[in-house]
């Protein structure tokens, strides 16, 4: 098997959260939107049915995790969650990776897909750092 090597896109456009059993999570670097990208550690991974059923499974839980931290990060922003959107699309980015996004009406995309709507708003310094800090909290990792 080949090994896991994260692709350079996800180190230019979101934070390191950490290690958790199968994936490797970051926050995305859009202050507009709670957004949690799970990368799971497993080389050459491009599709769900590259996962074993056991990771597959894996896969789901730390879903369902990333959507705890997405709330914590929105606290964070002053905004409300109102749907929680997840993806796994992988048209730029062919690495398997799954995308745990939180939404609200007014949204600058609402109701419509984020992807390719609008350029990106970047962080306050600080803000970002009590995001990640909250976002690490809430899926009970430590900085790296």
């Amino acid at each position: 098997m080949a090994e896991f090597i994260l692709d350079p896109a996800f180190a230019a456009t979101a934070a390191e959260l950490g290690e958790l059993t199968l994936c490797h999570a970051r926050l995305q670097l859009d202050a507009r939107y709670p957004w949690v990208v799970l990368i799971p550690r497993v080389g050459g991974a491009r599709e769900l049915e590259d996962l074993s059923a056991a990771d597959r499974a894996r896969l789901i839980e730390e879903t369902v995790l990333a959507g705890v931290a997405v709330r914590a990060v929105a606290q964070v922003l002053g905004l409300v969650v109102d749907k929680l959107n997840v993806g796994a699309l992988g048209n730029v980015t062919p690495q398997l990776h799954v995308h745990v996004l939180g939404r609200r009406v007014g949204d600058p995309a609402w109701p419509g897909p984020v992807w390719g709507h609008s350029p990106g708003v970047a962080y306050e310094a600080q803000v970002l750092e009590r995001a990640v800090a909250s976002a690490r909290k809430a899926i009970g990792v430590l900085p790296p």
